[in-house]
């Protein structure tokens, strides 16, 4: 039995510099992720709807906790507009443990008042 890592690399793509900024400020202003990194531009070559599609996009790595998951992948499908986003989750194995506590730091939710 293996244990999920607590802390994960969340990958989606979009089709503008704009677009991937606005998602990226919107993750961290929610707290969903601690940082977001973009790099760009990246050629994406896919099946999409029975053809073979080229495109120029945009990638956004959000530096998130496995808890805080669920939310973002929510709060992404809800700001992309493309009909199937990418979403891709890959766990964090290791990490200095400053960066990683800072993560969940950042990412934990605010308790009310």
């Amino acid at each position: 039995m293996t244990t999920p890592s607590a802390w994960l690399t969340v990958l989606t793509t979009t089709d503008s510099e704009e677009k991937a900024q606005e998602l990226a400020q919107g993750v961290v202003e929610a707290r969903l992720a601690a940082c977001a990194q973009i790099s760009a531009p990246v050629t994406s070559v896919y099946r999409w709807q029975n053809a073979i599609e080229t495109a120029e996009e945009w990638q956004v790595l959000f530096k998130t906790t496995s808890e805080r998951y669920d939310e973002l992948e929510a709060h992404i499908q809800a700001a992309h507009d493309y009909e199937t986003p990418e979403i891709i989750a890959l766990p964090v194995v290791r990490g200095s443990a400053a960066y990683l506590g800072w993560v969940s730091a950042e990412t934990a939710p605010i308790a009310p008042l």
